[in-house]
């Protein structure tokens, strides 16, 4: 194809090793990584994948904590046309076989940590070709002596399929959806409009790169001409430590860091945190109060999710208290009822979302998409309103899309119910959100035992953990004697959260 039109990520590389050169794009294991140095790491990706001859728009998945080879995959898959599957390493090797059933990847990439689970998942694929672990035989994807300026994303489309993110279980299993290059760029736009991102700024890269956020913040940034500084696991210390050294202005989170890091500063005092400009993304009030009052930078809350590219409602926290923030430049939302007619303002109904954010679909599920994009909008399954100011107002999720959020990660009660009714002691159970002091939102599992039997609530915790990823399981169980139902005979969710919420 003639990309005469077109932009491509890689195009950000190239033009950020002109323009800033021997400025840091990314600080890691305790070095600098230039904005032409990282180009040249990407162009030699690129050849070294280049040379495998995987089909057009072929699979390559990540299976990593951060690490600045995802900056170099996102480099080389857009120049080459190829679509990174960024797995959540936190999954149930389950949930990750099913990942890979799912894509068909040809190529998967991992660190050390998770070298067995790929071997593993490899030897369970037909798909797979071509395994590499970071730092052990990646070498041998980066030739000596690529030339940078080969017009590598020349052919590129930015409307291919470029990321595929599982999100949480739609009709019972996670389902990938799929954004491209022009979704990205388009968002991260926005985010550098919204946050004033430009060569000066320094992102504390502490959300993982599989995330949604996580690439929305990271990539942003580095498209911005700012820093990125790679950490890859958050620990609350090594975070303030970072602040001060590498002077960080914005950084993303979810329950519990904010806590986690306010901890510490409480116990020992002196940390220069004078260059904090933004912390965004969920947080209680309590929360947000204490963190601006010990810092001088400003809470921002938000809304979105995978499928709108990431985010697509801001603003600081208290501006209006409540709200998920006002609508972005790059969307278009809409208020909707059960019959899919648009409500006035100040009504609460199913958000709705059309505009260039919205994601491809749904990898492999054509019935699915035809539902979701319905009367030419995306459903988003959660309820809000927008009031007369244009902020939004998050409401919950529709009754047959609950979601439950620990620590930001997405959890559908429907998986987790799934999983602990296999349990043979297990006769009925019922999976709802509950507050959480630390994780903002905890999962609870209420249940009633097959008759003649008994259960140990950890031993029903520990045993939902080896079905679903840790995060899933309840931090919560409730043993009942009868189960509310409804009139179909069907559990009386209601019921059960009011008697037992």
């Amino acid at each position: 194809m003639n990309n005469l039109h077109g932009l491509t990520l890689f195009d950000f590389f190239q033009k950020n090793a002109l323009q800033h050169k021997n400025a840091a794009a990314l600080h890691w294991d305790g070095k600098n990584i230039s904005f032409q140095a990282l180009f040249a790491r990407t162009c030699a990706l690129t050849a070294g994948l280049a040379a495998l001859n995987l089909s057009p728009n072929a699979r390559v998945a990540v299976l990593a904590k951060n690490h600045p080879i995802f900056f170099e995959l996102f480099g080389a898959a857009s120049a080459l046309n190829l679509c990174l599957v960024l797995v959540n390493r936190r999954l149930s090797p389950e949930e990750m076989a099913h990942i890979i059933e799912d894509t068909t990847p040809s190529v998967l990439i991992c660190d050390a940590e998770m070298e067995a689970q790929a071997e593993t998942l490899a030897a369970g694929s037909d798909s797979l070709e071509h395994c590499f672990v970071i730092g052990k035989d990646t070498d041998r994807l980066y030739p000596e002596n690529t030339a940078a300026d080969q017009g590598l994303a020349d052919q590129a489309d930015p409307n291919a399929p470029y990321i595929i993110i599982h999100t949480a279980a739609v009709q019972g299993k996670p389902r990938g959806a799929v954004l491209s290059q022009e979704n990205i760029i388009l968002a991260n736009l926005q985010i550098i409009h919204t946050f004033g991102l430009d060569p000066s700024k320094a992102y504390l890269n502490i959300l993982p790169l599989f995330h949604i956020m996580g690439v929305n913040f990271g990539i942003g940034m580095f498209m911005a001409g700012g820093k990125n500084v790679i950490v890859e696991k958050f620990d609350p210390a090594k975070c303030l430590d970072f602040i001060q050294e590498q002077k960080i202005t914005i950084f993303g989170s979810f329950p519990p860091i904010l806590t986690n890091i306010l901890d510490l500063i409480s116990q020992e005092k002196g940390y220069d945190l004078s260059s904090l400009e933004i912390a965004a993304g969920l947080e209680i009030p309590d929360t947000v109060k204490k963190w601006e009052a010990a810092t001088p930078s400003k809470f921002w809350t938000m809304y979105g999710q995978t499928e709108t590219s990431g985010l697509i409602t801001f603003s600081e926290y208290f501006k209006n208290p409540g709200s998920a923030g006002e609508i972005s430049p790059l969307a278009r939302i809409a208020i909707a009822d059960d019959h899919d007619n648009i409500l006035p303002s100040c009504n609460v109904g199913e958000i709705l979302v059309k505009g260039p954010l919205v994601f491809q679909g749904y990898w492999n599920a054509d019935d699915l998409n035809a539902f979701t994009f319905r009367q030419g909008w995306h459903h988003t399954g959660d309820m809000g309103l927008i009031d007369d100011k244009g902020f939004l107002f998050f409401k919950g999720r529709k009754a047959e899309k609950e979601l439950i959020k620990p620590g930001g990660e997405n959890v559908f009660p429907a998986e987790v119910e799934k999983a602990v009714v296999t349990h043979d002691a297990v006769d009925k159970v019922c999976v709802f959100g509950v507050p959480d002091p630390k994780f903002g939102e905890g999962i609870k599992a209420v249940c009633t035992l097959v008759p003649g039997t008994s259960l140990d609530k950890d031993e029903l915790i520990a045993f939902t953990g080896t079905l679903i990823a840790g995060y899933k399981k309840p931090r919560y169980v409730e043993f009942i004697d009868e189960m509310p139902l409804a009139e179909d005979g069907s559990i009386d969710r209601a019921k059960v959260k009011e008697l037992y919420g």
